[in-house]
């Protein structure tokens, strides 16, 4: 069975925090002593009781010495720190002021550039700005131009595009009055070979005179008829 864990909190009991404590401070001095052997480490270890008493281990036979040379160490740490924190202070305020300038002259410049502040320049400053103006005006002209010509190509293409599409459309409209003009002429050589039409031989009736023409034509019929029976009646009787 392996020991089990203790809860590191502090001991009540007197008597057992007292055991506890000569047992775990004499096993931190032989820890420290083999880490100072194996380890060819300069240690120094300084433990007090509850009840004030001193326990010291030092592998150079003085813990006052570790301790300052533990001073100095810190003093050495604490320096070096301080002079990289004052150097990039430094650093930082030099980059920080170039960027200011900058700055200014790129804010001075562009005032300059809008007309603004031109009593402070001299001569050669105004001419040297002149030149940057026509240069600035130049590249602005050609790239206007440039813009000018790609447009215009652009309206040519589009123009042939349309003629393209008006002679496309030209020879289907073509195309299709010949096809009819063949029709017209085939379906005309077919109507010559029937009989002549004369309108004069037929009468041109409504369909309101066609009917009253039909009716009247049945009454003549029956009264034809009748006619007829009576007389083939008389005719029997007189024989």
């Amino acid at each position: 069975m392996g020991r089990g864990k203790i809860e590191i909190k502090r001991i009540e009991n007197n008597t057992s925090r007292q055991v506890t404590f000569c047992k775990r401070r004499n096993g931190l001095l032989k820890k420290a002593y083999e880490l100072s052997v194996l380890c060819d480490a300069e240690v120094a270890l300084i433990v007090f009781s509850s009840r004030g008493r001193l326990y010291e281990y030092s592998n150079n036979n003085s813990t006052k010495t570790t301790i300052e040379r533990y001073k100095k160490a810190c003093a050495n740490t604490s320096n070096a720190s301080c002079t990289i924190d004052t150097n990039s202070q430094q650093y930082f305020q030099q980059e920080s002021a170039k960027l200011r300038h900058q700055i200014q002259i790129l804010q001075n410049a562009n005032k300059h550039l809008m007309s603004e502040s031109l009593s402070s320049l001299s001569v050669k400053e105004l001419k040297q700005l002149e030149n940057r103006l026509e240069r600035g005006i130049t590249r602005i002209r050609s790239k206007k131009h440039e813009l000018l010509f790609a447009e215009i190509e652009y309206m040519q293409k589009k123009e042939v595009e349309l003629q393209n599409d008006n002679v496309y459309l030209r020879a289907k409209v073509a195309e299709s009055e010949r096809a009819q003009q063949e029709i017209i002429a085939s379906t005309g050589t077919e109507f010559d070979t029937l009989p002549t039409y004369d309108s004069r031989n037929y009468y041109h009736v409504n369909m309101m005179e066609g009917s009253s023409h039909y009716s009247q034509h049945q009454d003549q019929t029956a009264l034809h008829l009748g006619y007829e029976i009576k007389d083939s009646s008389a005719a029997k009787s007189l024989m």
